[in-house]
């Protein structure tokens, strides 16, 4: 989070409204995101966190305000380029092609890369997960393998800022250890993290800071009190 003595601001929403149709998301949104934040999203279902995300990787555009990255409106970047940068796990994963192997080379592909198989090999090794999957049929696999899957998919070339909506919410207890350790060392590694999380305990357990928005609105945004304690 720090350079220096300065903590430098990443994301920021400036005034920011979202409205689908008649119907208000997301209300007057000021927000800072630091570098090597990692941000628990918390709140009532439909409270606006999805949407959230979604602006946050230019997925869709406010209705009112700015987004700006690195100082810059989110708008002045190409779309690929940003999306590479500022990365997005769903909630429900999409897999395409016909093999495991077919998503993981897609990274590679878009950036006219060869695909490294030895960074695949130590994610794998990373996630605990066999290597032979590689090769089954994405329709063979589980909730829980395919949001595994996505999410190497999306680290392959780790990000600037990771965002991630429950992506442990298909997963069973081991499993969620795992991804949430992989995580939170990308996060020591440097990479600013966002995730979604309706569980109370893995909302405190390794952000600095919490963000609950109710009816689309910020509700309070404050230091982990692991961090506070500090």
């Amino acid at each position: 989070m720090f350079v220096g003595d300065i903590i430098m601001s990443l994301l920021i929403f400036d005034g920011v409204d979202y409205r689908n149709g008649e119907k208000s998301i997301l209300k007057n949104i000021t927000l800072e995101i630091h570098k090597g934040d990692f941000i628990s999203v918390v709140g009532p279902s439909g409270g606006g966190k999805t949407t959230l995300l979604k602006l946050c990787c230019n997925l869709t555009n406010p209705t009112k305000g700015g987004i700006y990255f690195n100082n810059k409106s989110i708008h002045e970047y190409a779309a690929t380029e940003y999306r590479q940068r500022v990365a997005y796990c769903f909630q429900t994963p999409y897999l395409f092609g016909d093999t495991v192997l077919d998503n993981l080379n897609f990274p590679y592909t878009i950036r006219g890369k060869k695909i490294d198989m030895n960074r695949i090999h130590a994610l794998f090794s990373d996630f605990q997960i066999d290597i032979n999957m590689l090769h089954q049929s994405t329709t063979n696999l589980s909730g829980g393998e395919k949001q595994r899957i996505a999410l190497i998919r999306s680290i392959l070339f780790v990000p600037e800022v990771l965002l991630l909506d429950e992506v442990t919410s298909a997963l069973d207890k081991d499993n969620t250890l795992i991804v949430e350790k992989v995580i939170d060392d990308l996060n020591l590694q440097g990479t600013t993290i966002m995730w979604i999380t309706h569980n109370e305990l893995q909302s405190k357990k390794y952000a600095n800071k919490i963000l609950r928005l109710e009816n689309g609105e910020i509700h309070n945004f404050q230091l982990n009190t692991k961090e506070a304690l500090l």
